[in-house]
């Protein structure tokens, strides 16, 4: 069975792509670097992580880039004997402007080294790279509008100024006039445009509704690639709104694949929340079976809106099994750090340990030494341990449940004078924009390396502590996971990445003090 979602814990905006019968899809990552994740299939069951292309200076740097951020709506496609990648860097987020740049990006394979980045266009985001079968290549993004009440030209979001389409050559970068090829639906919010060409028509799949519980994948058609385009005749392909029961919840934002057999296939990101409403694995990727009726359109298969849960496959799905992680030469692949494409000066590998050295604060936009892996599954157990010496209450280092700078759980070694060296919990409660600090516990600490432990169900998590081999205490409160999701703090339209957990140092002298973490591990659990 095909299960939902396919790609669990923060893949949002998923770009769907087939070559042969090889499949990929590749997702927003944000602030986290590298960028852009990229997984294989060629059952459209198991899915593997074979790539995060954009990891060097010269295709991102995100150093100063707000939380939510970065890249935003990737589209990967195929053509010409290679593949293509499409993204943004968003620098902006609050306020009339957004400043988004975008790129275009090329590799003969998935997992090579990508081209230096050609840029595009900052007129909007959610950019798209469409491959015409007479060779010519056209440019999508949604326009952004800073102007305010009464000046866009769909009324329900004055900002989501419509899809906006240009011609544009690997030479001579976009050429022609500009075609506002579709202003959305009553829905509004209208952005992640994707074409594809079927039986003489052109069809557009746009995201429309916001990426919270409003969300739905539109689509609309025309004979001429500049339109006028026509709106299906149900609006949306895909939506789950009003439908309260549905597992898969925020269903929008997707992409169109046919298998080499015919078969019809749409992507879409989701959310499956917790009782209250909260989505601590952010937006994760489905999958949903399709038709071709006899009106020319596509039609989510059995009909209606709503997404299912499984569809029937060929394959089964490989089970979640404990990931147990001991550090030698390489990053294991599914940690991530924040936004600077100079890795070295956050961590090293001794060949033992993953070294930390600490640079600023768990606040910065800048330097943040903090490598992580998602959070994938409502209940979890995760551990390090770090071996460490702090010489004071300004440097400390240990294990982070994170979503950002203002929703975060930490337990820290570090040192206070009257204590010497301790364990400090600490969170930030969503309080934004002050940022304010709570503070649990300080537990003083033996010598000699520490193990730190968590575990999270659902609505609820706990640290545990104590030296590594021996006996774990609980250290400090049950603390309240709802913050570590996409609701919590300022909420789901200004939280768009996913819970973390991982290990973090800071030095809040500049001095470049360092700890040693010789092991993660992540252990599913059943809530």
């Amino acid at each position: 069975m095909i299960e939902n979602p396919i790609l669990r814990g923060f893949n949002a905006d998923p770009s769907f792509c087939r070559v042969g019968g090889d499949y990929y899809i590749a997702t927003s990552t944000f602030e986290w670097y590298p960028g852009v994740q990229i997984h294989h299939s060629t059952d459209l069951v198991n899915w593997r992580l074979v790539a995060r292309p954009l990891n060097r200076a010269a295709l991102l740097d995100m150093r100063g880039n707000p939380d939510s951020c970065g890249v935003w709506a990737p589209c990967l496609s195929h053509a010409d004997g290679k593949f293509w990648l499409v993204y943004t860097d968003v620098k902006r987020f609050d306020g009339a402007f957004k400043d988004a740049h975008n790129y275009i990006t090329t590799c003969d394979t998935i997992d090579g080294d990508w081209s230096d980045p050609v840029y595009v266009t900052s007129s909007g985001f959610d950019p798209s790279l469409f491959h015409d079968d007479d060779g010519r290549k056209w440019f999508l993004n949604m326009r952004w509008n800073h102007r305010g009440p009464g000046t866009g030209l769909n009324p329900a979001h004055d900002s989501f100024d419509g899809i906006e389409l240009q011609e544009w050559h690997p030479e001579r970068g976009l050429t022609g006039p500009v075609h506002t090829i579709f202003t959305g639906t009553d829905r509004g919010l209208t952005e992640a445009p994707h074409l594809f060409k079927r039986d003489g028509w052109y069809f557009l799949t746009t995201a429309e509704g916001g990426t919270g519980y409003d969300h739905a994948v539109t689509m609309a058609r025309s004979r001429s690639i500049t339109g006028p385009y026509e709106t299906h005749p149900q609006k949306h392909l895909l939506t789950v709104v009003n439908v309260p029961a549905s597992p898969l919840q925020r269903v929008g934002h997707g992409q169109y694949v046919e298998t080499p057999l015919g078969e019809a296939y749409h992507s879409f990101l989701c959310g499956r929340p917790l009782p209250g409403g909260f989505c601590p694995l952010g937006r994760e990727t489905g999958l949903a079976a399709c038709e071709w009726r006899a009106d020319g359109w596509l039609y989510l298969k059995g009909g209606g809106t709503v997404p299912p849960l499984t569809l029937p496959a060929l394959a089964e799905r490989a089970p979640d099994a404990p990931i147990n992680r001991i550090f030698a030469d390489e990053l294991p692949p599914e940690f991530q750090w924040l936004r600077t494409p100079y890795p070295e000066r956050l961590f090293t590998l001794t060949g033992s340990a993953l070294r930390l050295t600490g640079r600023e604060s768990l606040g910065s936009w800048f330097e943040q030494s903090l490598v992580a892996r998602r959070q994938e599954h409502h209940a979890y157990a995760a551990a390090t341990v770090v071996d460490c010496v702090p010489p004071n209450w300004q440097r400390a280092a240990g294990l982070i449940t994170y979503y950002n700078r203002h929703k975060f759980h930490a337990a820290l070694v570090t040192h206070e004078p009257e204590i010497g060296r301790c364990l400090t919990v600490v969170s930030c409660l969503g309080d934004w924009p002050g940022e304010a600090l709570t503070f649990h516990t300080k537990l003083p600490l033996p010598e000699g390396p520490i193990r730190i432990e968590v575990s999270v169900q659902g609505a609820t998590q706990r640290f545990l502590v104590g030296p590594e081999g021996g006996a774990m205490q609980p250290a400090g409160p049950e603390l309240d996971a709802r913050i570590i999701s996409d609701e919590g703090g300022r909420g789901e339209h200004a939280s768009f990445t996913g819970a973390f957990v991982g290990m973090v140092a800071h030095d809040l002298t500049g001095q470049g003090w360092t700890a040693d973490f010789t092991r993660f591990d992540y252990l599913p659990q059943t809530l």
